[in-house]
C-alpha cells in the first residue's frame, strides 16, 4: 500500500462505477462487452459515482461524487465508431465522456468531473482539511 510506504506524503485515490437498473457496469472486458453496455445507456438515464479518498499519516477523508447521465438513443454505427477508437477498453461503463462518447450524452445532474474520474471540486475541499 503507498500510503503506508510514505505515511508523511498525502496520497489520494479515487475510483469510478456506472450504474444502471440496479446493476454496476465496471469496464468492459472486450468490444462486446462495451458494445453491451452502451446498448443498455442507450436513451436511458444511469448513474455515476466516483469515491475519493484521501489519506496523510492518520488523517483520513472519504468522499462520494454523483451525476445522472441520459444519454440520447444510439444507433449500431455511432457505438462501433466509439468502439474503434479503442477508448472505450479502461473506462466504467465502457465510455469516456471527455472523448467522443460526450456526443452520446442528452444531460447531466450532478458533477461532471465524477463522470471524468476525478471530481475536481471535491479533490479541492477534501484538500483543504489538510491545512
Amino acid at each position: 500500500m503507498i500510503a503506508a510506504k510514505h505515511s508523511d506524503a498525502l496520497v489520494i485515490a479515487s475510483d469510478t462505477i456506472v450504474v444502471i437498473d440496479n446493476q454496476i457496469l465496471g469496464k468492459p472486458v472486450d468490444r462486446s462487452a462495451g458494445f453491451a453496455m452502451l446498448r443498455q445507456l442507450s436513451g436511458r438515464t444511469h448513474d455515476v459515482y466516483t469515491a475519493v479518498t484521501m489519506r496523510q499519516g492518520d488523517k483520513i477523508f472519504h468522499e462520494l461524487a454523483t451525476a445522472k447521465v441520459i444519454f440520447y438513443e444510439l444507433t449500431d454505427q455511432e457505438i462501433n465508431r466509439y468502439l474503434d477508437t479503442g477508448d472505450y477498453a479502461d473506462k466504467a461503463g465502457a465510455y469516456g465522456i471527455q472523448s467522443l462518447a460526450g456526443t452520446f450524452v442528452q444531460r447531466i445532474d450532478g458533477d461532471y468531473y465524477s463522470i471524468v474520474s476525478f471530481p475536481i471540486g471535491v479533490v479541492q475541499k477534501m484538500l483543504n482539511q489538510f491545512n
